[in-house]
């Protein structure tokens, strides 16, 4: 368990090097989520995402991406919100440990 002030005030982790898969679990209980095996697919996703491309996804190519990786049924809008309501690249992103995707308010 990660002290409070190891997130900024919008819940994200300020050093991405803090993150573990138990900190994931943190971070989703305190969103009132229990991470499936669908979540950490999404979740690795995400991590591989930030590594290629040094930024967190917005929706739009967060949805691109996940088609081209896993395929059409899972590179949709509605798969990712029923994974992650509201929006999915945003509460994704910080289940993931990665800083809050630029456009996300």
């Amino acid at each position: 368990m990660l002290p409070p002030d190891a997130f900024d005030r919008d819940g994200f982790l300020r050093r991405l090097d803090d993150w573990t898969p138990d900190v994931a679990r943190q971070i989703a209980s305190a969103e009132g989520l229990a991470l499936t095996e669908g979540h950490w697919e999404i979740i690795e996703l995400l991590r591989n995402y930030y590594r290629e491309f040094d930024s967190s996804p917005a929706m739009r190519p967060l949805v691109k991406y996940c088609a081209l990786k896993l395929g059409s049924d899972k590179g949709r809008s509605i798969y990712l919100m029923s994974l992650f309501p509201g929006s999915p690249a945003k509460l994704g992103s910080k289940i993931a440990g990665l800083p809050k995707p630029d456009n996300c308010l």
